[in-house]
C-alpha cells in the first residue's frame, strides 16, 4: 500500500502556496477581490527518488523552502497588485537567497558564537561554554520570530499560514473543503516549518555540546559544516512525530513547537480560508490529473 503524500505549503503575499506530489499551487485575492490560481508543475529534483530518501530528502526540503517559497512570493506580489513581471527577477530572487543565508548565518550562529566568546573567560566547562551558546541562539530566533510579527502587514500574511494550517488539518481529518468547515480547525500543525526550527535549535545545542572550544573562527566554521547534518536529522525527526501525533509522548515533546507556531500565525478570516482551500483543491487536481495521464 502505498504511503500517503502529505500536502502541505506557505503563506504568500494576500495568497497561500501549497506544495503537492509533482505540483504546486498558489492562490492569491488580488484588490479586485478575484481569487487567481496556477498550478506548475514541480522540477525533478523535488519530486525525485531524492527527495523520498531519508536525511537526503531534509537537505533537498531546505533548497526547495528557499527557492519555491521566493518564487511564490514574488509571483504572488505581482498578482496582488496586477503588474507584469518584473524584468530581472531572477536576479532579485538569488539576490534575495543570498541575503537571507548571510543574515541568517549573522543573527543565528555569529552573533550567538560571538557573545559566548567575549564571556567565556568566566565560563570553567567547555560544554556549559556551548550550551551558553546554544541558549543565546535560541533567545535571538523566539526573539527574532515574536518581533517580525509587529511589523505593519506581516499580520495580513501570519493570516494566510494560519489558513494553510487549517486548510492541510481539515483535508488529513477527511473534511469538506468548505469554509464553515475548516474554521473549525486548529491553526497549528506538526509539520509547520517554524516548529522545525525549534527542532533544529534543540538538536544544534545537544550536538554543540561536544565540539568543545577550539578558537572562534573554528567553532563557527565547525557549526556551519554541521548543520545540513542537522537540518537532516531534524526533518526526520519532524516527520516521524507528525506521523504519530496522537500518542500522548509525542505530543507533549512536540508541544512546544506547536506552542511556538502562535508566533508565526493568525485566526484568519473566511476570505483567507477560501484562498487556501482554492490552493489545495487545484493541486490536489494537478496531481491527480497528472496519476490518470500517467496511468493511460
Amino acid at each position: 500500500m502505498a504511503r500517503p503524500f502529505y500536502y502541505g505549503g506557505q503563506a504568500v503575499i494576500e495568497g497561500v502556496m501549497m506544495r503537492g506530489r509533482k505540483h504546486l499551487a498558489i492562490a492569491v485575492r488580488r484588490t479586485s477581490d478575484e481569487i487567481i490560481t496556477v498550478t506548475k508543475r514541480l522540477p525533478t529534483i523535488y519530486t525525485g527518488s531524492l527527495r523520498r530518501t531519508p536525511l537526503v530528502r531534509g537537505i533537498i526540503m531546505l533548497v526547495e523552502t528557499f527557492i519555491l517559497g521566493l518564487q511564490s512570493l514574488l509571483y504572488s506580489a505581482d498578482v496582488f497588485t496586477g503588474e507584469e513581471e518584473v524584468k530581472g527577477k531572477s536576479a532579485m530572487l538569488w539576490g534575495a537567497v543570498a541575503f537571507g543565508l548571510v543574515m541568517g548565518l549573522v543573527l543565528f550562529l555569529a552573533i550567538p558564537l560571538a557573545i559566548t566568546w567575549a564571556v567565556d573567560p568566566y565560563i570553567g566547562s567547555d560544554r556549559v561554554s556551548n550550551l551558553v551558546d546554544g541558549v543565546i541562539r535560541l533567545v535571538i530566533v523566539i526573539t527574532y520570530i515574536g518581533s517580525i510579527g509587529l511589523i505593519p502587514g506581516i499580520g495580513r500574511v501570519f493570516g494566510y499560514h494560519g489558513a494553510e494550517h487549517k486548510v492541510v488539518n481539515a483535508y488529513e481529518a477527511g473534511a469538506d473543503m468548505e469554509v464553515n468547515e475548516v474554521r473549525r480547525y486548529t491553526t497549528a500543525h506538526p509539520r509547520c516549518g517554524t516548529g522545525f526550527l525549534l527542532i533544529v535549535l534543540v538538536i544544534a545545542i545537544i550536538a554543540f555540546t561536544f565540539l568543545g572550544r577550539p578558537p572562534i573562527y573554528e567553532r563557527f566554521l565547525w557549526r556551519l559544516l554541521l548543520l545540513p547534518v542537522i537540518a537532516a536529522v531534524s526533518y526526520e525527526l519532524m516527520r516521524l512525530g507528525a506521523e504519530h501525533a496522537k500518542h500522548g509522548i509525542v505530543r507533549t515533546l512536540f508541544a512546544p513547537g506547536l506552542a511556538l507556531q502562535a508566533l508565526t500565525t493568525r485566526q484568519p478570516d473566511d476570505q483567507q480560508l477560501e484562498v487556501g482551500i482554492s490552493a489545495l483543491k487545484a493541486v490536489i487536481e494537478a496531481d491527480a490529473l497528472d496519476a490518470e495521464a500517467t496511468e493511460t
